[in-house]
């Protein structure tokens, strides 16, 4: 359902012939399916397939995107309901937290998040006024009412959204109760799992110890040397995959990759697990793991995901009450020709491998992404990523990398999200952005309206499927 509180023509461009050709290829690819390979949705919602409870829990607490602009605005998190790892009280009357978001909905003008929740209001539950604190009570009473329906299941918004296939992320001590719960029905082969091994190779974590050891218990390897280690990895590695796991996925401070000798390895891995590393023995114990990801990569098959340059957890005080994945992180940056070099001088002409690498760094897109990419046969270029996934930021990842690295080493478009019901409007974004950077080529004489038909179908759906074995 369209309604005229969207514009149809929303991100296209003003100059109308410009315009014509946007409209014209959109349409051609606007109802292709959704492929979502990469993303952070809860497995337990398509396993267990129970309605969800109401709109604030489900739209706004697990939302960083949407509590991190209030949190700036000087409304703490308590109030807005967000769990806190010590126990102590938030605020759990949904209807008065989902208020407080009516009451500061304009603080999201101008921003990739009103883009994402005017859709999910106006496309996915039909309503049809602004979203207001005149509005608010009308709004989460239809939305939770809605969410109670059988429509409204999480297998139901999967068909409704023509997601041919979403990909969760679990740790590498993750139990994986949720995809072992779907194995064996069709549904197993549209939510597949990834393999993010952080929480078992990050020495920095609080966990870190536990979790090598825990991973060790799982495997019935001895994770406790560096071999043991290695093989434990492995085994987790194959786990996934017989889950559906076609791709890894690595959040690393930096972009540092390293490759060491065996003692050099047993060494650091020695001091790491005994809690006497230092912080370049961190940096370069990820490092050394990052190469050892893409050489089991080469092993298995699975697609490598490195996306560094986030200083997460800057808060101490957010963190120490709130935990991880709070919103406060900050984009870093990163040097991606240095810190490749190590794993691209041992693999990077292999082309039986496959890392895909996202930034949050954009002055690299240019003097080092697009020309890593447009010569390693290994490497291809994640989509704009987190904070720099708006149309300003598809621009320009588009406009910077397409003349030396092309859209062919690209691999189209996620969404990377916990939140969803916006996932239609994440990808209608991206399919639009698209849509109207090949319409300029063909304006201005660039590419062919063919071209740029079969583009934008490679775009949106091929290239992502390609890019992730899928």
């Amino acid at each position: 359902m369209t309604t005229n509180l969207l514009d149809p023509n929303r991100l296209f461009p003003a100059e109308p012939s410009a315009r014509e050709i946007t409209r014209g290829l959109y349409d051609g690819i606007k109802d292709l399916p959704i492929i979502s390979p990469h993303g952070h949705t809860d497995p337990s919602w398509f396993s267990g397939n129970k309605c969800f409870t109401d709109a604030t829990s489900l739209l706004l607490i697990p939302d960083h995107y949407l509590f991190r602009m209030l949190y700036s605005q000087g409304i703490t998190m308590e109030s807005l309901g967000i769990p806190r790892d010590d126990g102590g009280w938030v605020e759990t009357d949904m209807r008065k937290i989902w208020h407080v978001l009516a009451a500061n909905y304009h603080l999201y003008r101008g921003t990739p998040s009103s883009i994402w929740m005017d859709h999910v209001f106006y496309e996915v539950f039909g309503l049809t006024e602004r979203f207001s604190t005149t509005s608010a009570d009308f709004f989460y009473d239809r939305i939770t009412a809605d969410l109670q329906t059988d429509a409204y299941r999480p297998r139901a918004l999967l068909d409704r959204f023509n997601i041919e296939l979403i990909a969760t992320t679990e740790g590498a001590v993750d139990e994986l109760p949720h995809h072992r719960a779907l194995a064996g029905t069709p549904w197993a082969r549209r939510v597949i799992t990834t393999f993010r091994p952080d929480d078992a190779a990050d020495p920095e974590r609080e966990d870190f110890k536990d979790n090598v050891f825990r991973m060790g218990e799982m495997t019935g390897e001895d994770a406790g040397h560096w071999e043991g280690y290695l093989a434990a990895l492995r085994a987790r590695r194959a786990t996934f995959r017989e889950l559906g796991a076609t791709a890894t996925d690595h959040g690393h401070p930096t972009a540092a990759t390293a490759d060491l000798s065996r003692a050099e390895c047993m060494a650091l891995f020695s001091r790491c697990l005994a809690g006497n590393a230092s912080a370049a023995d961190a940096e370069l114990f990820r490092a050394q793991i990052l190469t050892e990801m893409a050489g089991m990569s080469l092993e298995d098959g699975m697609v490598m995901q490195i996306h560094p340059g986030a200083r997460r957890n800057i808060n101490a005080q957010v963190f120490t009450k709130f935990g991880r994945d709070k919103g406060a992180d900050v984009p870093s940056a990163t040097n991606y020709l240095d810190g490749l070099q190590p794993l691209l001088n041992k693999y990077g002409n292999e082309p039986a491998l496959k890392i895909i690498l996202f930034t949050l760094d954009e002055t690299t897109y240019s003097r080092e992404l697009a020309p890593l990419a447009g010569h390693y046969p290994c490497l291809k270029l994640g989509p704009p990523w987190w904070f720099h996934d708006s149309p300003e930021g598809m621009l320009r990842i588009r406009q910077q990398t397409t003349e030396t690295a092309g859209f062919y080493n690209t691999v189209g478009f996620n969404d990377d999200t916990r939140a969803f019901l916006s996932i239609p409007a994440r990808h209608d974004v991206a399919r639009r952005m698209d849509c109207r950077f090949l319409a300029t080529l063909v304006a201005e004489g660039r590419l062919r309206l063919s071209e740029a038909e079969e583009l934008s179908h490679d775009l949106t759906y091929n290239l992502a499927k390609r890019g992730y074995n899928l």
